[in-house]
Order: structure tokens, then sequence, then C-alpha cells
């Protein structure tokens, strides 16, 4: 990933944590899911030869499919694109930032 983008996905995790901190926890999950979408763009082109999708939640849905991709971060995909219930409450118990610094740990650096 190059610094520019480095920077934008850091930025974004910081302000998952603030929307947190502030009881946002809605700004909070949409903040982490850009992150990680955001992170995959030199992976997705490495794989694919293709230009990467801007739009992260494509992103987070291609990792979902991509059978070389490390199922732990597969299902941590899988749970940042999970819509919420009715009452607002996610369909798991996972973090949701803990899951974007998963899949930006793992793919920020351009790995695997």
């Amino acid at each position: 990933m190059d610094d520019e983008l480095r920077g934008r996905v850091e930025a974004e995790l910081g302000r998952a944590e603030r929307a947190r901190r502030a009881g946002q926890e809605g700004r909070a999950r949409v903040c982490a899911r850009r992150a990680a979408g955001w992170s995959l763009q030199a992976y997705f082109r490495r794989r694919t030869g293709r230009p990467a999708p801007e739009n992260a939640l494509d992103l987070l849905r291609w990792l979902q499919s991509d059978v070389e991709a490390p199922q732990h971060l597969r299902l941590a995909a899988e749970r940042l694109t999970a819509r919420v219930t009715q009452d607002f409450r996610l369909p798991h118990q996972e973090d949701p930032l803990d899951d974007a610094r998963r899949i930006v740990d793992a793919y920020g650096a351009g790995a695997p």
C-alpha cells in the first residue's frame, strides 16, 4: 500500500475509534469497514490484474469469495458486510474494529 493510501486507512481507523468513544457505534463500524476495504486495493490488483474498485464494500465482498485468502480474514470481511438487525444490532459478537484491524494488518503492507 502506498503512503497516501496507508495514511487514509489509518486516519479512517482513527475516526472509527473516535466515533466509538463518542458512542456512535454505527459510525465506528462504517469507518472500520471503509478502512478495511481500502487496505485491500493492492492485493486485489495483484490477484486479479485489474484496477481495484474504490468502493470498500465491493472489496470486502470480493475478499469473502477469494479462496486464496485465509478463512479468518474472509470471515472478518463477511462480518464487516453483515447487515444490522431491525433493532440495530449486529448478528455476531465480534468487534468490527478488531475485524477491520485484522484485515488492515494482513493486507495493508501489500501482503500476502
